[in-house]
């Protein structure tokens, strides 16, 4: 799992009908979540579960400006805005322009818009459409890495390649978009994990990103189930395992001043700072965590 449900009292506080579940990043928590499309249109990642309940759709322009001004006609002072479900950005540019138009509009206090998006859907964009996408707005792009590796990429069914993960990437940061990634630690198994680390170090290398995050593989139904998706030898790992594979990654690492966390439910270990500044101080972090295991978080304590 990549984000955090919306918790259900905050949404009936706003007059927005929304299509549960409604995913957000652990950071969105206090931003006005739009949705501009319901589910994902990929949907076919080996560890995705958020998504399987719907089926995907965009939501007419009607729904969405409706949407937008009954929040606003109740506060208008919304400072941060979401754009859900999963890859909203496989919306045409023109209609995602009109969306952030209608909420500069509506909310003149606004500091930024944010959406979830994968690579391939950037790429759509021309350089001059991501131009203008960010001069309405849009600062900031959640996007999952999951890894940097082909070969696991290609055994989760994510539709993606290293070098197209890389090279949308590239793009929304020439247009000045700051971006958000995840990487998945666990996702390739004991079998795997070293290419898995290596690999999706030299990813964050070669973009940079603002900001990273590590988060744990879980299982919500079930191993079984990820294991019978999984195009590949699936070896399930300890948490010492889990451990030394994010600081295989971490110790590969080239960075200038990523924003660095794996603070997220899932993780067993919390690590916060900044890359490369604190690179040696979560090496450490991990090694005394390897060696004392009590102090990691139980599964009773990660909530999932």
């Amino acid at each position: 799992m990549a984000a955090f449900p919306i918790k259900a009292l905050i949404m009936y506080f706003l007059p927005i009908d929304y299509q549960e579940p409604v995913f957000r990043p652990p950071s969105e928590a206090f931003s006005l979540i739009l949705q501009v499309t319901l589910g994902c249109s990929w949907n076919r990642c080996a560890f995705c579960e958020m998504y399987s309940t719907k089926k995907f759709r965009v939501r007419s322009e009607k729904e969405i400006i409706n949407d937008i001004k009954a929040v606003a006609r109740i506060n208008s002072g919304i400072k941060k805005v979401f754009i859900a479900d999963g890859d909203p950005m496989v919306l045409p540019t023109n209609k995602l322009l009109k969306i952030l138009h209608t909420l500069n509009k509506s909310f003149p206090d606004i500091r930024r818009i944010s959406i979830y998006a994968n690579a391939r859907n950037i790429l759509t964009k021309s350089d001059n459409e991501l131009n203008a996408l960010r001069e309405k707005g849009l600062k900031l792009i959640y996007l999952g890495i999951e890894s940097g590796d082909n070969e696991v990429l290609r055994m989760i069914s994510k539709g993606e390649t290293s070098e197209t993960i890389v090279e949308g990437l590239q793009k929304a940061r020439k247009a000045g978009i700051k971006c958000s990634v995840m990487i998945l630690n666990g996702l390739g198994g004991k079998k795997f994990s070293e290419q898995h680390a290596v690999n999706s170090a030299e990813v964050l290398n070669l973009t940079q990103p603002e900001y990273a995050s590590v988060l744990v593989l879980s299982f919500p139904l079930g191993i079984k189930r990820y294991i019978d998706r999984f195009n590949g030898e699936y070896i399930e790992m300890s948490k010492k395992d889990l451990l030394m594979e994010m600081r295989q990654m971490i110790e590969n690492t080239n960075l200038d001043q990523t924003v660095f966390r794996s603070d997220h439910a899932s993780n067993y270990l919390v690590l916060k700072g900044n890359l490369n500044r604190d690179k040696q101080k979560f090496l450490d972090n991990i090694d005394y965590a390897v060696n004392h295991p009590g102090i990691l978080r139980e599964d009773w304590q990660r909530g999932l």
